[in-house]
């Protein structure tokens, strides 16, 4: 008698591809949790896709400032909450084909606290795997100050001045050297 099997080979390889894109929160300070009451407060975030997180920080060097971490890990920062994107259905090794490609555009001396931050680099992410953007509240400071409004900035962050632009980025990704917590992504190079 022959064996007859009720599942299809490409069917259980693409569902063992498939993986949730969880965006994870970040408080930047403590006092956030007193500001975000009302409707403001300043956050770092991540993506995590199978299984690891992935973010964006500031470094000196025109190279990648792509990192993976373990998940609502990310050091110097304060988990806050993880909020579910959806599902893509991508290899493990295309998804980092993926991301290496993305890195060659998120250099870490390109970093900057109000036009392109970490939540910049996860609402990018998130709308080429899902096609969908981050909550409109984890980057609310930083819509603010590009819009020019600049209201919320009195209370919760300085007016950067012109000596204050070149070191803006200098606190949010530094990592102690040799350090395991944070893994750089290679980019592609073009």
């Amino acid at each position: 008698m022959g064996e007859e099997s009720t599942s299809k080979p490409d069917d259980n390889a693409t569902n063992n591809y498939e993986s949730p894109v969880i965006l994870n929160v970040y408080d930047l300070t403590p006092a956030n949790q007193y500001t975000v009451w009302f409707g403001f407060g300043i956050f770092h975030s991540g993506i995590e896709v199978h299984g690891m997180e992935y973010g964006y920080g500031a470094h000196d060097f025109p190279i990648s400032g792509v990192f993976e971490v373990e998940p609502k890990s990310c050091p110097g920062f304060i988990y806050r909450c993880s909020v579910p994107l959806g599902r893509i259905k991508m290899p493990p090794s295309e998804f980092q084909a993926f991301l290496e490609n993305v890195a060659s555009e998120y250099h870490g001396d390109t970093y900057h606290l109000i036009s392109k931050n970490c939540n910049h680099f996860t609402d990018d992410i998130a709308q080429r795997l899902t096609g969908k953007g981050i909550p409109g509240w984890i980057n609310r400071l930083a819509r603010a100050e590009e819009d020019g409004s600049g209201s919320m900035s009195s209370t919760t962050l300085h007016e950067p001045t012109e000596s204050d632009d070149g070191d803006q980025d200098k606190h949010l990704l530094s990592p102690p050297v040799g350090s395991r917590e944070v893994a750089f992504i290679r980019e592609v190079q073009r």
